[in-house]
């Protein structure tokens, strides 16, 4: 698939679920989240078809996100029906963590973990959010104190085997500048890869402010201040817009994502998202999106809903509309992180 402006769809992020077991700042509102009712989400059945459907357009890679997606049941069920679709070479999960170490619900008590049953149902690549390794920070930011639960998921992680563990990092003024030398010591001493990820206006405009935005070139400036100038690595690439750029003296790499001050964020954009409610979005910071969910549950025809697929494509816009006063008309938490 292809849109009118070059860019070739092969991407597909998949939320199940617009439920969490944190509260993060910047995802979710304070007041009392109105979860959406069961009959109103995609079956893994319903959900599995419409990846078949985007794999013959194309789709070869998929991540898995919420909400939180383990907090949905029997989630290594889904998995493994994805792992079985033809044309799909590359699954990944994206996860706040807490829930790695613990056994699978269905294994109560048992000593294997998610994060090694993830594995062995064929997820290849676990990004998991790690904005602090400060305790008290951690809470105030998710509004949970489960920050040495997320610690045991990344270590349960590393532990299962996935081929990648990236650590992503939202970056807050105030907050996340004396966090720095920290995260990426962390990062390094066990091989993951760090990005850091300006706040974008997913959830409302009030957490963009100026005392909440801290921009990646900030960001890079406070870090070569602790260690000395970076090197671009433009030659690393992987599925979505980070710039990459090496440490001085490590063989270690970090990776920048700015929304907002990148005015080539979207050049190499090649992802749909799928939302736990069915709707097909072309763009993350557009309010377009496509209805999948109805036609489906009225007895679309696979040809019906390809053709759907492909007009979603055909409407993705050529860049977001984050620096336009875009206006939140979902929470990140709906959307799919």
């Amino acid at each position: 698939m292809e849109d009118r402006f070059g860019h070739r769809i092969s991407y597909l992020r998949i939320s199940i679920t617009d439920r969490c077991n944190e509260r993060c700042l910047y995802c979710m509102p304070e007041e009392e989240q109105q979860w959406l009712p069961r009959e109103g989400i995609l079956t893994y059945e319903e959900i599995i078809r419409l990846v078949r459907l985007g794999a013959a357009l194309g789709v070869s890679k998929v991540r898995v996100t919420g909400g939180e997606p383990l907090t949905r049941r029997a989630v290594l069920s889904f998995f493994r029906m994805l792992h079985e679709l033809p044309g799909i070479r590359d699954i990944g999960v994206s996860t706040n963590g807490t829930l790695l170490s613990l056994p699978p619900p269905e294994e109560k008590g048992g000593a294997v973990t998610m994060a090694q049953r993830l594995v062995e149902a064929g997820v290849r690549t676990a990004n998991i959010s790690l904005d602090t390794l400060d305790p008290a920070t951690y809470a105030a930011v998710t509004r949970r104190d489960l920050h040495q639960r997320a610690l045991d998921g990344i270590a349960a992680a590393l532990a299962a085997g996935f081929e990648s563990v990236k650590l992503n990092c939202v970056l807050m003024k105030g907050r996340t500048e004396k966090e720095l030398p920290a995260l990426i010591d962390y990062a390094g001493e066990r091989g993951c890869l760090l990005r850091f990820i300006e706040l974008m206006p997913v959830s409302s405009r009030e957490m963009l402010t100026e005392d909440n935005f801290l921009s990646i070139g900030v960001t890079r400036r406070v870090i070569e201040e602790h260690y000395g100038p970076l090197t671009p690595r433009p030659e690393i690439r992987t599925n979505g817009p980070a710039l990459y750029y090496q440490i001085p003296g490590r063989e270690q790499v970090i990776g920048f994502i700015g929304a907002m001050t990148d005015f080539h964020f979207c050049e190499s954009c090649n992802k749909l998202r799928l939302t736990a409610d069915g709707k097909l979005r072309p763009c993350l910071g557009s309010h377009l999106e496509t209805d999948l969910i109805t036609p489906v549950r009225e007895g679309a025809t696979d040809e019906d809903v390809r053709q759907l697929i492909l007009d979603t494509v055909d409407r993705k816009p050529k860049e977001h509309d984050f620096r336009e006063n875009y206006q939140p008309g979902r929470r990140m938490i709906a959307i799919g992180g």
